[in-house]
């Protein structure tokens, strides 16, 4: 595996204001994920996994430290830069799918790839390939609510990968599927990973994915608490 750091994070605190209360979601944390790594951060609600994913994928901004992705600190991205390495570098993952309802299966897929501009005949292509590999074909012209929740889930892992991204930020992803969707799911993502070398970092507090993750990172009150290579990524 290649020991290239995609994601580092140097002394990074966030502090949310609400009123005159002050709450700390992430402590002076520091963390370096490797290119091609399978990492959960794990922690009880609050303990800042999301908001790590979060300044992670620019989503939001520490109050202080440094965040780096493939070497470029996100600090000193303009807004124009911020959103063309949200759109070509790292993708995203959510609990709650996030999918376009009017949009089948395919134009969900699609849809970043035609954000980038890329031709139509490239697209169908690449669409219906990782609408394969996630294990969709024939129901490509399916609406979401036409699609069960693994299913939907798999559009929205098709969405995340189709632009072949270096990073996958995926927030609690398994949270409202069943045993079996879970599974399959992470099935599905590690083959994404062993084929393409792309890195995922997981939030989640789901021992189905912390049983799968290579690495586990674990995180109380902001802070990191330990970080473990799992038997299987030893």
């Amino acid at each position: 595996m290649n020991d290239e750091t995609i994601i580092k994070m140097e002394n990074v605190s966030k502090v949310y204001l609400q009123g005159k209360i002050a709450t700390t979601a992430l402590d002076n944390f520091s963390i370096e994920v490797k290119k091609g790594d399978f990492a959960a951060l794990c922690g009880p609600s609050g303990s800042g996994k999301t908001t790590t994913l979060n300044i992670i994928g620019a989503l939001d901004v520490s109050t202080s430290g440094r965040t780096y992705l493939e070497g470029r600190d996100l600090s000193s991205l303009s807004k124009s830069e911020l959103s063309t390495l949200r759109r070509d570098r790292i993708s995203f993952v959510f609990q709650s799918y996030n999918l376009i309802p009017v949009l089948s299966a395919y134009e969900n897929a699609e849809f970043v790839l035609a954000l980038q501009g890329k031709p139509g005949a490239s697209r169908k292509k690449e669409v219906m390939s990782v609408l394969e590999e996630v294990g969709l074909k024939g129901l490509e012209e399916r609406r979401p609510d036409e699609l069960s929740g693994g299913q939907q889930q798999r559009v929205a892992v098709a969405r995340a990968i189709v632009t072949r991204p270096a990073v996958v930020l995926a927030d609690e992803p398994t949270a409202n599927l069943d045993s079996t969707a879970a599974n399959a799911l992470l099935d599905i993502m590690e083959n994404l990973n062993a084929k393409f070398g792309t890195t995922f970092l997981f939030s989640t507090h789901d021992q189905r994915v912390i049983e799968r993750a290579r690495r586990i990172i674990h995180l109380r009150d902001g802070r990191m608490v330990s970080d473990e290579t799992s038997k299987k990524g030893a």
